[in-house]
């Protein structure tokens, strides 16, 4: 076959680019908060840290748009692919710190902890920048008819980045404690990341060079010329820059019901917020402390079964809503958001050991996500419609981090003040707020 057909085909880019999204986000949003726990940071403060350094997902509306215009959408993906890997090097290396034993004098695990928290911000900026440069690459390269042939195959590397980063990641590190120690486990897996990261930087400088260059089946000169073009935006441009910025979020804060879609964006996701945090600890903790006392490995498993789940609710919640509208699904998938969250205080009530029964809870509850889940994207998409859609859109995606983001801050300090039995329950009594702003919503569609 013809080396040029190769480099054409969106299917030699679009499915790494996808999964090369999506590892850095579970990394940073997720894979973190097991790391850090089995380094043994106490829990609020994990919480704390954890929360903090994913604050790039809620700022990057700020400067998406001189993503748009400074270089090409192909230059942002491959320096930030290519960042990430050293930034996730650097992640790799802080914790061996914990791995050996410290001479006199040498960093302390606080003190590698710091780092490894400093260098996985970095990889936060860097992957919030790459999630708007890959999405700007597909709409440009892309044809229109091509964007909707290929967004079901992005959207699925996508997921199964996050089975890869909650299950094979800890299915892996469990097998690598079972021959060193957990540092040194979680070394070995973080450079492998890093290699993964750099790995996609060397494929997608092949991989997408002519396809930037040439618009598939698109004859427009004008778009091969954007997207080729590498000047920086002359400086008189900044000020139109900024006002095109300020016009948007002036349009967004004008928007009617902008008070109540911005609570629900805040709120709806509140039980969610508070058990993202705590879920792996409980998981991990010893008995004695109130948690199941399973292995990493064990872990792993029950996430992937569950995270198979949580992708077939949010496939049966598109169909429920295309089929029946989203005013008569709103309610009862609210409902599957919500009320599912009383597995976690059977668990640290029972306690039970089954890894059946473990995982059953946790698939209810992951499949009730994935349903409810899908009303929220439905509803800040039509709220999003209209001028500057894809700009309101991402700044809706801002408020639901910011929602996720300000509980995560908290979480670990309520557990260690109720213990995990009590936090729970906590959870449980924030399902009302979040039912409380879906039925006002539900009122106005």
């Amino acid at each position: 076959m013809d080396r040029q057909v190769l480099h054409k085909s969106p299917w030699w880019w679009v499915p790494t680019l996808y999964f090369a999204e999506g590892v850095p986000y579970f990394l940073v949003t997720s894979v973190s908060i097991t790391l850090f726990t089995q380094l043994g940071v106490p829990n609020g403060e994990m919480a704390l840290f954890t929360s903090l350094i994913t604050f790039p997902w809620v700022l990057k509306p700020l400067w998406s748009p001189f993503v748009d215009v400074l270089r090409t959408k192909r230059w942002w993906v491959l320096v930030m692919q290519a960042v990430m890997a050293v930034a996730m090097l650097g992640v790799a290396l802080a914790v061996a710190g914990c791995a050996f034993p410290k001479a006199e004098g040498t960093l302390t695990i606080p003190a590698t902890v710091a780092i490894a928290l400093v260098f996985f911000t970095i990889t936060a900026f860097a992957s919030a920048t790459h999630d708007i440069a890959a999405d700007g690459y597909y709409m440009i390269a892309l044809s229109e008819h091509q964007q909707s042939a290929f967004v079901g195959l992005r959207s699925t590397f996508y997921k199964i980045a996050n089975i890869f980063c909650q299950s094979a990641l800890l299915l892996i590190v469990g097998w690598l404690q079972r021959y060193t120690t957990v540092a040194a486990s979680w070394t070995y897996v973080l450079l492998g990341c890093s290699g993964l990261l750099a790995a996609w930087a060397v494929w997608h400088t092949w991989a997408m060079r002519v396809a930037e260059g040439h618009n598939f089946n698109s004859p427009n000169t004008q778009s091969i010329q954007k997207i080729q073009s590498t000047q920086i935006t002359p400086p008189s441009n900044t000020a139109a820059i900024f006002r095109e910025v300020g016009e948007t979020f002036v349009s967004f804060f004008r928007k009617p019901q902008i008070a109540l879609a911005l609570c629900f964006m805040l709120v709806y996701r509140l039980p969610e917020a508070l058990l993202l945090k705590l879920c792996n600890p409980f998981f991990l903790a010893k008995q004695a402390d109130g948690g199941l006392e399973l292995t990493v490995a064990t872990v792993g498993e029950i996430y992937g079964i569950g995270v198979v789940l949580m992708l077939a609710g949010g496939i049966a919640g598109g169909l429920l809503v295309s089929r029946w509208g989203l005013k008569k699904t709103f309610i009862p998938l609210a409902l599957w958001l919500t009320l599912p969250c009383i597995v976690y205080v059977y668990l640290a009530a029972g306690q039970p050991t089954s890894f059946w029964l473990i995982a059953l809870c946790i698939g209810i509850e992951q499949l009730g996500y994935g349903l409810g889940y899908t009303i929220c994207m439905v509803y800040m998409m039509r709220f999003a419609d209209g001028a500057h859609k894809t700009a309101h859109f991402s700044l809706c995606t801002a408020f639901m981090f910011l929602g996720l983001l300000l509980p995560g801050l908290v979480a670990g300090y309520v557990e260690q003040a109720t213990g995990y039995l009590g936090f729970f329950w906590v959870v449980m009594v924030c399902c009302i707020p979040s039912i409380a702003v879906a039925v006002a919503v539900w009122r106005k569609l």
